[in-house]
């Protein structure tokens, strides 16, 4: 009986414990995650549909290339077009800055270059490149690049046909094919401090006879941005084509979902060109440079203060909910706008960090000071929080190991008593037969009759 109600106990521990794991699994699937950025409803505008300037990526990156024909296209519209992002300067052929802009890759060790095989045989291809170092660009850190055969380099995170058309990097834009002569190459380099891409010896589509242009793009890891041009065998505004843009700059944009009123199709989202830098043509020539140094952004600012009070900057609000600096003009728009950053950013820092009087820190450490709209979005995030990142239940862990302590300590027991009993009988002949004592407790159970101690 009591090896039964042992097992009985035990049984029952187990399913509890099954219980317990099958109702936490449940309720870690049920935990909602939250993802931003769904792009199942990018869309091409009619516009641009029959504009031929496509690029594909090349599929060289281990399996992480992308097919560009297949994805949707965008629509461009330049919303904003000033100069406070980069200040640059020129330098000509007779400038000593020109020669020590220069890096020269023949001086390199041929590990530190290298000749990307598919650019370098194709036309109208890109691939994905990474960088060794976060790289600034108009104040949003990237750490992969797409370069071009056509000149340029394609800054976006989202890739598409039209490369062309916004964020990029672009030292000579142009319909280059380097398949066409085994001495047309695109190499590049990175040493932790500097990128440097090199256009060498490409040749223009079906304008071979005008001879081989060689030219550089080099990206700085403060952000500093090089045009540097080595060769350039005919003036570059004859250069322009109906077959491929000719441009020489900088551009970025945001993505945003266009208002409701000018919804054609659901959840299309548009590709807003919110700056540009162009460079005059006529001043691109052999042996010329363009050095581009960033300006001071509101994403530099990581507190309320220094979003507010910086000299370096202006018109920088602060988004309590997104903990982000931003003049609501830069690639986060969209999430600037889901998160009413807008209204948040017309309060001030003491609107979040409210000056208590003395004795009153305890209920200030109860509260959650902000906008309504602020406090609804964090109040959900220790739920997710603690799922992932919180210590185990130390109570319950000891409560279980006290119960099969008990299991074990119980079990012993029984196995004493047991073997007590054995040695008792061996060394008792003389003592009535435990069988019968036994055959009298079973019959007890059974009837439910008095114990009787006599015998038969």
């Amino acid at each position: 009986m009591g090896l039964c109600a042992v097992l009985l106990i035990c049984l029952s521990q187990a399913e509890l414990g099954r219980v317990w794991a099958q109702e936490h699994e449940d309720a870690l699937r049920g935990t909602p995650l939250h993802t931003d950025g769904d792009l199942s409803g990018f869309h091409r505008t009619r516009r641009n549909q029959q504009n031929p300037y496509k690029y594909r990526e090349a599929r060289n990156t281990g399996g992480r290339g992308l097919d560009i024909s297949t994805l949707s296209d965008n629509m461009t519209r330049i919303v904003e077009d000033s100069q406070r992002y980069y200040t640059w300067q020129s330098f000509g052929p007779t400038d000593r800055q020109t020669e020590d802009l220069w890096v020269n890759l023949n001086t390199l060790h041929e590990s530190q270059v290298q000749i990307h095989g598919i650019l370098s045989n194709a036309h109208r291809q890109a691939a994905r490149v990474a960088l060794s170092f976060d790289f600034p660009f108009y104040g949003h850190h990237l750490r992969q690049i797409i370069i071009a055969t056509g000149g340029f380099i394609f800054m976006g995170e989202i890739t598409h046909r039209m490369l062309t058309a916004t964020q990029y990097i672009a030292p000579l834009m142009a319909n280059f094919d380097p398949s066409f002569s085994k001495n047309s190459t695109v190499r590049y380099s990175d040493n932790g401090n500097l990128f440097v891409v090199q256009w060498d010896k490409v040749q223009l589509k079906e304008r071979e006879a005008e001879g081989p242009f060689t030219f550089q793009a080099i990206l700085h890891s403060n952000g500093t941005i090089v045009f540097n041009y080595r060769d350039i065998p005919i003036p570059v505004e004859k250069m322009n084509s109906t077959e491929h843009p000719v441009k020489v700059g900088l551009s970025d944009a945001f993505m945003a979902v266009l208002p409701p009123s000018q919804l054609s199709e659901a959840n299309r989202q548009t590709i807003y060109e919110y700056h540009r830098v162009e460079i005059n043509l006529t001043k691109i020539v052999g042996r010329s440079a363009f050095e581009f140094t960033p300006l001071p952004t509101c994403l530099q600012h990581t507190s309320c203060d220094l979003c507010l009070t910086s000299n370096l900057t202006t018109g920088c609000g602060w988004c309590n909910t997104l903990q982000r600096c931003s003049d609501g003009i830069d690639r986060h728009r969209q999430e600037w706008l889901d998160y009413n950053c807008p209204e948040e950013a017309k309060g001030t820092c003491e609107d979040y960090n409210p000056v208590l009087p003395e004795g009153s820190m305890s209920s200030f450490n109860q509260s959650s000071p902000g906008p309504t709209s602020s406090s609804a979005v964090m109040d959900n995030q220790p739920v997710t929080k603690d799922l992932e990142t919180s210590p185990p239940d130390h109570k319950g862990i000891t409560e279980n190991t006290a119960i099969i302590a008990g299991v074990v300590a119980a079990l012993v027991v029984l196995v004493v008593l047991t073997l007590l009993a054995v040695y008792y009988i061996n060394t008792h002949p003389t003592v009535a037969p435990p069988f019968y004592l036994m055959q009298q407790l079973l019959s007890v159970v059974r009837s439910d009759a008095p114990i009787t101690t006599g015998r038969p």
